[in-house]
């Protein structure tokens, strides 16, 4: 039930314990980090709201009044359960920053997460950090059923019954063989594309939902036809290198293989493949601890916009 507004705060009680103690409103308030007057301005408060003095000023210092004793005797018992309580809030906010459970979709978790890694190790030695990868269904799952303090994710629209905010954008492209025969073009545009059959990551996969959707902003009737469906961004890569067909991957995750002609990406023209990547986490519980930290880590993050043709060819 609500206090009584005659019950004194903290602060004033354990003021009056320290008066009481150190014989000095003087040496009370050095003890408390605050100015004498302010301590005196405390103690007037804490009369006014008990109704009785509780402080006797003498030259030689001050002491408690009959009523302000008995008051400090209960006052010990509630400063005493406010320690106890401080040390076990301390105790949860150690155990909390201990350990960082995170879930990432397997863009994030393969080409940005190491280097988010590294800095929040300098930041964090001591935490333990697990992560846990999937697709972006596996890690609003992940987050939701509270298996991750915090996730990212790769979608184009915020998910339902979570909060979140968006700490960089990526960008799609279409990758295709050395051998294929848009690996001279220049450019390609979306109506070719949109009669090709893809190589493609599951549907519930990031990459996957934000190209399609960009695909039916742009060409409404556009139904997409797969030519081969895998969970790895790795085999994707694999089989386009081999000749099998087309894919549209993040522009992170070939980087490598653009530069080294392992594969080639003509320019979609007319298409913006461009994504958020976006962090998520319980509605209402703002990341705190080591979340928090990584957070801000992620916030600082630049996906290069390099991983294109142009830079396979500079």
């Amino acid at each position: 039930m609500p206090l009584s507004p005659r019950v004194p705060d903290l602060a004033a009680l354990d003021l009056l314990l320290s008066v009481i103690e150190l014989g000095s409103l003087g040496r009370a308030a050095q003890a408390h980090g605050i100015s004498q007057p302010s301590a005196s301005s405390r103690i007037r408060y804490l009369e006014k709201l008990v109704g009785v003095p509780v402080l006797e000023r003498t030259t030689l210092g001050s002491r408690p009044t009959a009523a302000g004793a008995l008051i400090a005797e209960w006052a010990r018992a509630v400063i005493d359960a406010a320690a106890r309580l401080d040390a076990g809030i301390e105790t949860l906010r150690t155990q909390r920053d201990s350990h960082l459970s995170v879930a990432a979709s397997q863009t994030v978790a393969e080409y940005l997460f190491p280097k988010w890694l590294m800095a929040l190790r300098n930041r964090l030695p001591d935490t333990a950090i697990a992560l846990e990868a999937g697709n972006s269904a596996e890690v609003l799952r992940a987050v939701r059923e509270g298996r991750a303090t915090i996730g990212f994710v790769e979608i184009p629209d915020a998910p339902d019954e979570l909060d979140g905010e968006v700490v960089a954008h990526d960008h799609l492209v279409v990758v295709v063989a050395p051998t294929h025969r848009w690996a001279t073009r220049a450019s390609i545009t979306p109506a070719e594309l949109a009669r090709t059959p893809l190589i493609c990551r599951e549907p519930s996969s990031g990459t996957r939902i934000a190209f399609e959707q960009a695909m039916i902003r742009r060409l409404p009737d556009w139904r997409p036809e797969v030519l081969l469906e895998l969970s790895s961004t790795t085999a994707i890569k694999s089989a386009v290198a081999e000749g099998v067909g087309p894919a549209v991957l993040s522009s992170l995750a070939v980087r490598t293989e653009l530069i080294e002609g392992v594969l080639m990406s003509p320019t979609l023209t007319d298409l913006d493949l461009s994504r958020p990547l976006r962090a998520i986490w319980p509605h209402g519980q703002r990341p705190a601890g080591p979340a928090r930290d990584l957070l801000a880590v992620a916030q600082k993050t630049t996906v290069p916009d390099g991983a294109r043709r142009d830079s396979a060819t500079s």
